[in-house]
């Protein structure tokens, strides 16, 4: 079995299409076609599903996937150990990122980064924080940014704290208030932020053991501030969220400054590759003035 057919699934999973793994990797659709179905015959059994909404994996292909993700780490590791002894950094990372962090730290990180590697490609995957842990699982991704929790199954890097903040319209009679506390949310129409996974509004919920007054659960932040804009209700962000939007909400800190902890989590540190440590140092640099 050869990598370039290990490489053509990886894609096809990736891109749920042919079409668009073939377009990925610059060759034709019928090479794509050809791979899987050779890769297929030495397997012996189905790998893909194919049907009008696209392609996925059987359970069979499931199970194979891992392994081939795993052999293409360690073939992607090896040539960049390789590279760096002849003196020259190449590689690709792939990162799991959620929308502030993408919005707030990413540009200028990958601006510095791209500058200083330019032989290292960088490829996105976005996503709430649930489908960022199944990526890292699955080995889809090498590092994914998280908030982190009481623990992980991932090895983890903290990177900042993140004050989590009552949102309220410019008008709300707390919007003067210098605090509130958890229990006077109780009172008021909350609109609950639905993220993917054991998110840190969940955990707090938790930890007060509280029934909020949830009139809607919306996943967007731009969507959850917009609403409290129009009196809908009132809400919770982090802190981070928000810092373009102090002039049209009113931002009051929750008693005793509750916060999320932002870091970077990976399968193992250990194992990491050459490019991978070196995003590593390139966000800790750039955090750096912020720590």
């Amino acid at each position: 079995m050869s990598l370039v057919k290990y490489e053509i699934l990886n894609a096809v999973v990736e891109y749920g299409s042919l079409t668009k793994a073939a377009e990925a990797l610059n060759i034709t659709q019928s090479a794509v076609s050809h791979a899987i179905a050779s890769l297929e015959t030495e397997c012996g059994f189905s790998l893909l599903n194919r049907g009008r909404s696209g392609v996925r994996l059987t359970a069979e292909g499931e199970r194979i996937l891992g392994y081939t993700r795993e052999i293409l780490r360690w073939t992607e590791l090896m040539n960049q150990e390789i590279s760096l002894i002849r003196g020259a950094e190449i590689g690709t990372v792939r990162i799991g990122t959620f929308a502030s962090v993408s919005t707030q730290w990413l540009p200028g990180i990958l601006k510095q980064f791209r500058l200083r590697h330019p032989g290292i490609e960088i490829k996105l995957w976005e996503g709430d924080y649930a489908e960022i842990e199944g990526w890292l699982a699955g080995g889809a991704i090498d590092l994914g940014f998280l908030s982190l929790g009481d623990s992980s199954p991932f090895e983890t890097i903290p990177l900042q704290k993140d004050r989590m903040m009552c949102i309220l319209p410019l008008e709300h009679p707390l919007a003067t208030e210098k605090a509130v506390s958890f229990d006077v949310l109780l009172e008021q129409p909350f609109i609950l932020p639905k993220w993917g996974g054991d998110n840190e509004i969940e955990r707090l919920i938790r930890q007060h053991a509280a029934k909020l007054n949830v009139v809607y659960e919306v996943a967007e932040d731009q969507a959850i501030m917009a609403m409290v804009r129009n009196g809908l209700g009132i809400s919770l962000l982090p802190e981070m969220v928000l810092q373009h939007h102090t002039n049209e909400l009113a931002l009051v800190p929750l008693t005793g400054n509750p916060y999320r902890t932002i870091g970077i989590a990976c399968p193992s540190l250990t194992n990491l590759s050459p490019a991978s440590r070196r995003f590593i140092e390139a966000v800790q640099e750039w955090l750096a003035p912020s720590l």
